[in-house]
């Protein structure tokens, strides 16, 4: 896979929907994200921060964006961050960061902030866990969704709290071999 340095905005925005249509909607890991696909309510940011003091900036942004915006129109935001926090464990600890810019922004309630990375583990998991799997995204990313479309999503689900079980037996039975073929330019 080329460095992201090297691709364009538009090239990285597609790497990242051919995940979300591949992987998260073609393997059914989230049900509730076909529909805003086919609306084409999902907004997609690639930010340029090259800091995490820069990147927290552009959260900001996007969390006020997402926020005033009408959600028939934008109901979630991916925040592609391609050129910081590529290592999973400053990603990891800047979601503490994050999450308190949602309660600064008194957005705590409202929305909420989901998150992906090439290299996601799962506490207590092996780097190579399928199950990590789950949440690995061609670049790092922040996703910013809405606590109403959440509960709408989860009130017309059965049994949503079993999607993370289903979810790890999916990849497992999917293996590194089924990955590599839904995404034969990626080593990951």
């Amino acid at each position: 896979m080329p460095q992201a340095h090297t691709l364009s905005q538009q090239e990285i925005i597609a790497q990242t929907e051919d995940w979300l249509e591949k992987a998260v909607i073609g393997l059914n890991l989230c049900p509730f994200a076909k529909a805003v696909q086919v609306k084409k309510q999902i907004r997609y940011v690639v930010s340029a921060a090259e800091t995490p003091q820069a990147l927290l900036h552009d959260l900001q942004q996007e969390l006020e964006t997402l926020a005033e915006a009408n959600p028939e129109k934008i109901d979630t935001t991916l925040l592609i961050h391609p050129f910081v926090l590529n290592d999973f464990l400053d990603f990891n600890d800047f979601l503490d960061v994050a999450d308190g810019l949602l309660e600064e922004l008194d957005l705590d309630g409202i929305l909420q902030i989901a998150n992906f990375h090439p290299d996601y583990q799962f506490a207590d998991s092996s780097p190579d866990d399928m199950s990590n799997y789950t949440n690995r995204s061609p670049f790092p990313t922040l996703h910013l969704l809405r606590e109403d479309s959440i509960s709408r999503a989860v009130e017309a689900f059965p049994e949503a709290e079993a999607i993370f079980e289903k979810n790890i037996e999916t990849m497992e039975q999917l293996g590194i071999e089924g990955w590599h073929r839904l995404f034969p330019d990626r080593s990951k």
